[in-house]
């Protein structure tokens, strides 16, 4: 009975959170003309993308608008930084507990600092939106939104805590699920006007499709069988039961997400550097262009290749197996286990890479031959973000429901 208080005591405290950051993104900052904002924004590929992880927030400049970004920016800057400053990494390492909470008090200075630098830039980005734009404005809209993306973290740590856990990625979550009503509408009012049952099948195979595919990605894994050196007389009872699950896509949603991110910039200096000579060759990447896909194919694979580098290393694992006495079959221990763990790792990258640009591909096919805009608003992209974190939160709940269980049983 308690476990089931707890539980709830978690559910209803991550509720509430959810509602007040969804909340403080329609607190909209005075000044600014949102009619003409948000019609500039429909056009721009690169903010209409970024708008969709802020739950619209890019669209109303609330004081959330940054939402958790600046958090996710700063996480990311800091695996980069710990693989390069050796100090660093020994906190992360060799100090245990403590360790981590140096580690997360940098992280929070990195989000104030990004905070910092992406509101300045939105208040230089709206000034022709702006009735009185002047230094006030500019301190006023910098100070408001740098502090939104603080509480927003803070949101995120209290989930985080003393919720069901994941909390930055669940605010990424509620941001995505907003925009499906929208969405909904859009494709009813299409539909009505196609007179077609095509448009509704094809929505609904795109969709299952990219959920069965997001699931095989997600669960998938190569098990690496391990050996103790105190367990020789039973090799093959423990091959069985011993391994080391590797996932078939370490790096989640996020190589997919820095992608479709960084595809949208040959469309945005298409329209800036008009009528030069570079136009025609930034043109070719542009959406529905010869090298569009190709160059999707490869913003995939180096942003998966990276991004699994910085949360999975060969050598570490290979250090940890050897201090624990355990190797892996007719594999010596030591230079020989790290590089077989790094061909593993590597295949399994570039296969994960190959299943994400399948997905992303999805929408694409499906315009060129129905002729259907599936991937306006919820795309590939939202619809892999949702599965994920859908999926890694059950299994927070089902762990901690375990867990309560085996505590009662003690």
């Amino acid at each position: 009975m308690k476990s089931s208080n707890a539980l709830i005591n978690k559910i209803s405290i991550t509720l509430g959170i959810l509602f007040l950051a969804r909340i403080g993104i329609f607190i909209p900052l005075i000044g600014i003309d949102h009619e003409a904002l948000n019609n500039t924004i429909k056009q721009n590929g690169l903010i209409n993308f970024l708008n969709i992880f802020s739950g619209g927030g890019f669209s109303t400049i609330g004081i959330f608008a940054l939402g958790i970004v600046p958090y996710i920016n700063s996480s990311i800057i800091m695996q980069l930084i710990i693989k390069i400053i050796p100090d660093l990494e020994n906190l992360q390492k060799n100090e245990g507990e403590l360790g981590r909470q140096k580690l997360t008090q940098i992280t929070r200075y990195l989000t104030l600092i990004w905070g910092f630098i992406q509101s300045l830039s939105i208040a230089l980005w709206i000034k022709p939106y702006v009735f009185t734009w002047n230094n006030i404005f500019i301190c006023d809209c910098v100070i408001t939104l740098t502090t939104g993306s603080l509480i927003v973290m803070w949101f995120s740590e209290i989930i985080s805590e003393y919720g069901i856990g994941n909390g930055a990625s669940l605010l990424i979550f509620q941001n995505i699920v907003s925009s499906i009503p929208k969405n909904f509408q859009d494709y009813i009012i299409n539909f009505n006007k196609n007179n077609t049952i095509i448009y509704f099948i094809c929505i609904s195979l795109f969709c299952i499709s990219i959920l069965i595919i997001n699931i095989l990605i997600q669960e998938g894994k190569r098990k690496i069988n391990i050996l103790s050196t105190k367990q020789l007389n039973t090799i093959q009872e423990i091959s069985s039961q011993s391994y080391i699950p590797l996932k078939l896509n370490q790096g989640g949603v996020m190589p997919i997400v820095f992608a479709s991110a960084a595809i949208t910039i040959p469309t945005y200096l298409y329209n800036i550097l008009k009528n030069t000579s570079f136009a025609y060759i930034i043109y070719l990447f542009s959406p529905n262009q010869a090298l569009y896909l190709p160059l999707y194919l490869l913003l995939i694979v180096l942003f998966n290749y990276l991004y699994t580098s910085i949360i999975l290393n060969p050598e570490d694992i290979s250090t940890n197996l050897k201090k624990m006495g355990v190797s892996i079959p007719n594999i010596r221990p030591g230079s020989e286990t790290t590089n077989y763990l790094k061909i593993i790792i590597s295949r399994l990258t570039f296969v994960g890479s190959l299943f994400l640009f399948s997905i992303a591909l999805f929408p694409t096919l499906i315009y060129y031959i129905f002729k259907l805009n599936t991937l306006k608003g919820l795309g590939a992209t939202s619809l892999l973000i949702l599965v994920g974190v859908a999926i890694d939160t059950a299994k927070q709940i089902q762990t901690y429901i375990i867990s309560q269980q085996y505590d009662n049983m003690m």
